[in-house]
């Protein structure tokens, strides 16, 4: 149905790791049912060595380098933030359709530490996605974007995992 899925690549770049198993468990599973529709690839970024010596902006500038470092000019960046646009599931699913239709990009998902971005990450992106107005712990909300994007690939295959 969708000719696209295999012609564009994701990325999900994040800062830190995940510490609770349970999450790594959950992110396993849905990086692994993805990779049946599409090149997924999930790239943990280290921890900021000394933070509690650095202001909020300090830390937020720092992630930002490592962040961008991790994306090319091509890119199509995306943003989890809780300033961003909200989907419903099968409206999400029409973005990503919407973004498999222009072509050999790779899409990119951007998942920042706990005080989220710096500008200059702001200002490369393309656009801000909200998983939710409540917050996350930005671990958490790798599994829960994951899932996302995996029940968003089953609604475009027309598959049963979306129930509405």
């Amino acid at each position: 149905m969708n000719v696209y899925f295999r012609r564009m690549r994701i990325k999900v770049v994040c800062i830190g790791k995940t510490g609770k198993s349970f999450l790594t468990e959950g992110e396993n599973e849905y990086l692994k049912r993805l990779r049946h529709y599409a090149p997924v690839e999930k790239i943990e970024l280290a921890d900021i060595k000394n933070a509690k010596k650095l202001s909020t902006d300090q830390i937020k500038k720092e992630e930002g380098k490592l962040l961008l470092s991790k994306i090319s000019n091509s890119d199509q960046v995306q943003l989890l933030d809780e300033k961003g646009a909200s989907f419903r599931s099968i409206d999400f699913a029409r973005f990503l359709q919407k973004q498999f239709n222009q072509g050999d990009k790779t899409l990119v998902f951007l998942i920042g530490g706990a005080y989220g971005f710096s500008d200059d990450v702001y200002n490369r992106a393309n656009g801000k996605i909200s998983l939710s107005e409540m917050t996350f712990s930005h671990q958490m909300i790798r599994m829960l974007f994951l899932e996302q994007l995996y029940r968003a690939m089953t609604i475009l295959k027309g598959e049963p995992y979306h129930h509405e």
